[in-house]
């Protein structure tokens, strides 16, 4: 069989197949789509976040007759750059002058793919959805190999809301044990959307696999990694650990007799986060140098790799709520590329958890605690708020608790208490700016 006519048969395969079932998602990448503006859409993120089934989602919005799905892991599909152009070819043939959208899905295992998008793009007939394994090509790079002909989309594990959506659950419905107890469960075990919906002891066999795939496809192979032990001594430090720098990874890695240098940890912790797999949050000051050399903040993909690694987890559940928040601040802020994120803290170690900041205003002040009353709340993180509202001049002080609500006034500055489940599901991966600006205020 030709090359022209396997991929007849894969188009004419994909018009008469059976969508799977896919629940529908905050994140929406049609709402990105402009006739009158040619740029590709690549959708990025983590292994097993659910990419793929997005743009099933994308399917049943757009309707089958406007899109057109190509899986680049099909088989029988060869990987070499003459595939594309006879897949051009072919399109024409079937679609003829028709806007259809092209929903391409692992399109970076073929060589010069990003050349044929925008040739694509060029020809004015066709938007383009495409998906990728950080195995290949980060959020980073791809603006940088389509010359900047996109708009990324990052996805990530499940929000609150899409995890109750997932268990089929109403919140509105809930009692206020029940909604604690699912809380519970999504802040343990995460918002990966296949352990989400699979049993306990499923869900432990799921997570080793996906952090072994992890290693070896994004990591080993893809930045020729020789010295692996080192790299797992590294993650596995970075698991347990609240805060870090390159210097004190650096002497926890030499007192358990690993000899490396700085500029190759430096190196890991780039792959690590250019994966996705982790997140380095920096301190806010107007000292450059100062945030570049103080201790960032180590925040993980998903909590469940914290629940199943790290042997710290049973001392802090507390780490995993604020894991939480910054996972949920994080997908607001690919929304809005005017959001950053950074935590605060003084020469007096006081602290605030996350210091949320649009352009050059201070939006808001976060403190993370798992405290169920007033009293439990301890004085040092109130002290952080307002010591930090003041420094930073910012009036929106809020302290996300597990199931305590109030708004007090302490030294003259309004604070607000919220549960977590009640501020992750006001919060709204799109729409970020307002969804930072309200958070609270309609309570």
């Amino acid at each position: 069989m030709t090359l022209e006519m396997t991929l007849m048969d894969i188009i004419r395969e994909w018009e008469g197949r059976k969508l799977p079932t896919a629940i529908e998602r905050e994140k929406d990448p049609t709402n990105l789509i402009d006739w009158r503006i040619f740029k590709a859409i690549p959708i990025v993120g983590f292994r097993r976040t659910g990419k793929t089934f997005l743009l099933f989602n994308t399917v049943k919005k757009l309707g089958k007759e406007n899109t057109l799905y190509i899986d680049f892991e099909d088989e029988r599909i060869p990987r070499k750059t003459e595939t594309l152009t006879k897949l051009s070819d072919t399109i024409k043939e079937v679609y003829g002058r028709k806007k259809i959208v092209l929903l391409l899905d692992e399109i970076q295992n073929i060589p010069n793919w990003s050349r044929w998008v925008r040739r694509m793009l060029d020809s004015f007939n066709y938007q383009i959805i495409l998906t990728g394994s950080s195995s290949r090509l980060s959020s980073k790079e791809i603006p940088t190999e389509l010359r900047g002909r996109c708009i990324c989309q990052e996805l990530y594990p499940l929000s609150l809301s899409e995890f109750l959506r997932f268990k089929n659950e109403r919140l509105e419905e809930l009692t206020d044990s029940l909604k604690l107890n699912l809380l519970r469960e999504y802040v343990t075990f995460g918002g990966l959307p296949e352990i989400v919906l699979s049993e306990e002891e499923r869900k432990y066999l799921l997570i080793d696999e996906y952090f072994r795939t992890f290693l070896v496809r994004d990591i080993f192979e893809r930045y020729g990694i020789r010295n692996k032990e080192l790299l797992r001594e590294l993650i596995r430090i970075l698991l347990n650990s609240t805060y870090t720098t390159i210097s004190k990874m650096f002497n926890s890695l030499k007192s358990i007799g690993h000899k490396v240098g700085k500029e190759t940890i430096a190196n890991y912790f780039y792959y690590l986060e250019n994966s996705m797999f982790v997140n380095f949050v920096e301190v806010i000051s107007p000292k450059i140098k100062y945030s570049l050399k103080a201790e960032r903040k180590v925040m993980l993909v998903d909590n469940f790799f914290i629940r199943r690694f790290s042997t710290k987890f049973s001392e802090n559940f507390g780490r995993l709520m604020e894991n939480c928040v910054f996972t949920q601040l994080k997908n607001m802020a690919s929304e809005n590329p005017l959001i950053e994120i950074f935590y605060w803290k003084d020469y007096q170690q006081n602290e605030v958890d996350f210091v949320v900041k649009e352009g050059l205003d201070m939006k808001k002040l976060i403190q993370v605690t798992y405290s169920s009353g007033r009293d439990e709340i301890e004085r040092r993180e109130i002290k952080g708020l307002i010591k930090a509202g003041e420094e930073l001049k910012c009036k929106d002080l809020l302290v996300i608790t597990w199931d305590y609500e109030d708004e007090q006034t302490v030294d003259e500055r309004k604070i607000r208490f919220i549960p977590l489940w009640k501020w992750l599901t006001v919060q709204k991966a799109v729409g970020a700016a307002r969804a930072i600006h309200k958070t609270g205020d309609d309570q």
